[in-house]
């Protein structure tokens, strides 16, 4: 009976030093997007000028490029990542500003960012000029 009952306390000794894992990650993810943001915008160049040219010229065919435009609605600030073949690039969007990028044309590409704390993901074949509006 002894035995039994020292054996018991150890086992409740080293339960209570094993480190806890809960089945659901702990993270900010809210914390995480603004700090992304802030870093991104440091080297960003923006593309606003160049974009607001193409469209107030008109979409021409033998452009290699058309625009891609976001507005982002939500109260948070994000960052959303547009990549392609062959192109790459991640586009810092304050709340309740545009973000735009000139892209080329007739291509399979995946937007992907956070908005506050969801998630957004698309695929999409840009041809012409698109717009996405994202909100909270």
């Amino acid at each position: 009976m002894k035995k039994l009952f020292v054996c018991s306390i150890s086992v409740l000794i080293l339960n209570s030093c094993m480190p806890t894992y809960s089945s659901y990650p702990v993270t900010n993810s809210t914390a995480n997007t603004e700090r992304e943001y802030q870093e991104v915008l440091k080297n960003y160049k923006s593309e606003t000028a160049e974009v607001l040219t193409y469209l107030l010229n008109g979409e021409s065919p033998e452009e290699p490029k058309t625009a891609l435009t976001v507005e982002n609605t939500s109260r948070c600030n994000m960052v959303l990542t547009v990549s392609g073949s062959k192109y790459y690039k991640r586009i810092p969007i304050g709340a309740g500003k545009i973000g735009s990028v000139m892209i080329p044309k007739n291509q399979t590409y995946k937007l992907s960012g956070m908005v506050c704390k969801s998630s957004y993901q698309t695929t999409k074949f840009i041809s012409t000029s698109y717009s996405v509006k994202l909100s909270n």
